[in-house]
């Protein structure tokens, strides 16, 4: 299995990987639809898991301030748009999740990776968030992200911007 099929690993200052997904509630979201705008882009594993819903439901309590800055927030998983709806109505979400089902984007962001679990191993979602300014650069990466305090920690950083 490979690692991640991106060649070099993105860093603060590179160009975000160019983009486009189906989004919940049947709408689209791309790269050139953010042109111009800063955004937070995040990965998460999986739709209603204990981590993944904790992160989302940080961003969606977070998403006022998010918008007071003119960030917008994206949420990123393997899962369909059916069970991002599910998982949206359950938790009364309000960013905006995408579905990466063929994991292209996520490769491209190199946080779709080899994993390791009681020694098995598989490819899987790393919890990533990358802060994009309206330039289209990369100002901020976290990597395996610790869901307690990134919310405000990335809150922190797109003060920034």
């Amino acid at each position: 299995m490979s690692k991640s099929v991106a060649t070099a690993e993105l860093k603060a200052g590179d160009r975000v990987p160019a983009f486009k997904m189906a989004s919940d509630g049947g709408g689209q979201i791309s790269s050139a639809s953010l042109k111009g705008k800063p955004y937070v882009i995040y990965f998460y594993p999986k739709d209603d898991t204990s981590g993944c819903t904790k992160e989302a439901i940080g961003f969606s309590a977070a998403k006022k301030h998010f918008d007071a800055l003119g960030v917008a927030v994206i949420g990123v998983s393997k899962d369909s748009i059916a069970s991002h709806d599910r998982f949206k109505a359950k938790h009364k979400l309000t960013i905006t999740l995408a579905s990466d089902p063929e994991t292209a984007t996520a490769e491209a962001f190199g946080t779709w990776v080899e994993k390791s679990l009681y020694g098995r191993k598989y490819m899987g979602m790393e919890r990533s968030t990358f802060l994009v300014g309206a330039d289209g650069k990369i100002a901020r990466i976290w990597r395996k992200v610790k869901v307690p305090g990134h919310v405000e920690e990335v809150l922190a950083a797109a003060k920034t911007l």
